[in-house]
């Protein structure tokens, strides 16, 4: 498992990559291997607001559902649509 030195990591494996006054999120390679295949992923709305340590979305496996929590707070600009129909 390689460990990118620009990510910083929460202790409920999502991880986050600061580029000025934006940042991205996404789960960790562990937590993805621990779900196992992904079926559905629910992402927040664009113009959300989210706090640190709430959770702000959802990924379900053939194994579990599990929520994902927002490592900072913020507001979301974009999101990944194509997770929509390719998780």
């Amino acid at each position: 498992m390689q460990v990118p030195a620009q990510l910083r990591y929460s202790k409920d494996h999502e991880w986050v990559a600061v580029d000025g006054t934006r940042a991205r999120i996404g789960i960790t390679d562990y937590a993805q291997d621990a779900l196992g295949d992904v079926v559905y992923v629910q992402l927040p709305t664009v113009g959300a607001s989210v706090s640190a340590g709430d959770s702000f979305g959802e990924v379900e496996s053939t194994k579990s559902v599990s929520d994902v929590y927002a490592p900072v707070s913020g507001t979301v600009v974009a999101v990944n649509s194509a997770l929509d129909g390719a998780p």
